[in-house]
């Protein structure tokens, strides 16, 4: 779940069997304020996080291992993004704005926010689950339904299904990258480029268009 334990982890394909009591100690609540912190700061790759937990906790074969990953992604995920959500209703309600209300308006080009709108007019809050799984798309429908003055416990009941979703589309990424390979180095190693990859791809998608 951290770097710590991906040595580990990477010990256990030499045959050293990294302890279960780091690993319950460390990892799960190293994973947990990494996603939750990763929702509120864009630089955090949270879905590269998720697919390296899950190479780790498939090549270590702990009981329900992969299960916990999923649980505690999803349940830092659902945190951030309601933090981020009622942070963001403060500066919508506040006559001066506020910073972070400005900061999620410079991560969404006027054209996605547009589209958000749109989409969340047709949609309701069913939208929220697409917009978890398309890169760069949670900000700009999260702006949407700050914009449209969505209250915090409907935005919460969209965003659930939408966290769980997204946790799972990680996780199996990481399952992927661990079958393939014995070596769990390997694993991670495909599981975290695949994971860039997807992150990545709308932005160079963008830039390509512009040339």
């Amino acid at each position: 779940m951290t770097w710590r334990e991906l040595a580990a982890a990477a010990g256990a394909g030499a045959g050293q069997a990294p302890p279960e009591t780091t690993q319950q100690a460390v990892g799960y609540p190293a994973l947990f304020l990494l996603v939750a912190l990763g929702a509120l700061v864009p630089v955090i790759p949270t879905g590269a996080l998720v697919s390296t937990a899950a190479v780790v906790a498939f090549h270590q074969s702990l009981p329900f291992g992969l299960l916990l990953v999923f649980a505690v992604a999803a349940v830092a995920a659902f945190a951030g993004d309601v933090a981020l959500y009622w942070l963001g209703q403060r500066g919508v309600a506040s006559r001066n704005g506020s910073r972070r209300l400005e900061a999620l308006r410079g991560r969404a080009t006027p054209e996605r926010l547009a589209q958000a709108q749109r989409k969340l007019d047709e949609h309701g809050v069913l939208v929220l689950v697409l917009s978890r799984l398309v890169p760069a798309g949670r900000i700009p429908v999260m702006l949407a339904c700050l914009l449209a003055r969505l209250p915090l416990r409907r935005f919460a009941r969209g965003d659930a299904p939408a966290c769980l979703a997204w946790a799972a589309t990680y996780c199996l990424i990481g399952i992927l990258g661990g079958s393939l390979f014995s070596e769990p180095w390997k694993g991670v190693a495909l599981a975290v480029s695949l994971a860039l990859l997807i992150s990545g791809a709308p932005a160079l998608w963008r830039r390509l268009r512009r040339l």
